[in-house]
C-alpha cells in the first residue's frame, strides 16, 4: 500500500470518529433547541430528510422512522464528510499546543459547513432545520458541531498524559518489585 493511500485511510478513520462525535453533539443540540423553540425535539432532526422526502419533511414534528431516522442518517453522513475536511486541515497544521489551537480548525470546518449549507447549496439540499430554528439556534448547532469535531483531539490530548503517567507509574512499581526479589 502506498504512503498516500495509508495517509488517506488514516484521515478517513479519524474522520469517522470525529464526524460521529460531531454528529451526535449537533443532533443533541438540534433536539434540545427544537424542544426549547418549538416544543418538539424531533422537528429539527427531521429537516435533512427533505433530501429524500421533499420540502414538507422539515415541517414534520414527530419522531418517525421515515423522517427522523432518515434525517439523522443524512446529517451523520454530512458530518463525516465535513470531518474529512477537518482532519485534512488538522493534518496540514502544526500540532496544536493549546485549546484555542485545537478549536481553530474545528471552527473553520464548521464555518465552512455553515457557508456551504446556506449560501452555496440548492434549497432542497440544505439541512432543512433552518426552516424551524432561529438564527441564534443555528449558531449554537454549528458551534456544537465544531466542539464535537475537536472533542476527540481534546480527549486524546488531556487523557493520554494521564494514561502514560499511569503506565510509567506501574512500570516503576514493577521494577521496584522485581528489584527487591
Amino acid at each position: 500500500m502506498s504512503r498516500l493511500q495509508k495517509n488517506r485511510n488514516h484521515v478517513v478513520r479519524k474522520a469517522l470518529v470525529s464526524g460521529a462525535v460531531a454528529s451526535v453533539a449537533s443532533t443533541i443540540a438540534l433536539s434540545l433547541l427544537g424542544k426549547a423553540e418549538l416544543g418538539k425535539s424531533a422537528a429539527p432532526v427531521n429537516g435533512p430528510s427533505q433530501w429524500i422526502w421533499g420540502r414538507h419533511a422539515p415541517y414534520q414534528d414527530r419522531f418517525s422512522l421515515r423522517y427522523t431516522i432518515v434525517g439523522y442518517a443524512i446529517h451523520h453522513a454530512a458530518s463525516v464528510f465535513w470531518a474529512i475536511w477537518y482532519e485534512k486541515l488538522r493534518q496540514r497544521l502544526a500540532p496544536a499546543k493549546n485549546v484555542p489551537a485545537v478549536l481553530a480548525p474545528a471552527v473553520a470546518a464548521a464555518a465552512a459547513a455553515y457557508a456551504v449549507d446556506f449560501h452555496f447549496t440548492p434549497q432542497r439540499l440544505t439541512p432543512g432545520f433552518e426552516n424551524r430554528l432561529s438564527q441564534r439556534a443555528l449558531v449554537m448547532v454549528y458551534g456544537s458541531f465544531a466542539l464535537g469535531l475537536a472533542a476527540t483531539v481534546l480527549v486524546d490530548r488531556y487523557c493520554k498524559p494521564r494514561r502514560t503517567a499511569r503506565r510509567i507509574s506501574k512500570t516503576k512499581k514493577n521494577r521496584a518489585l522485581y528489584a527487591t526479589r
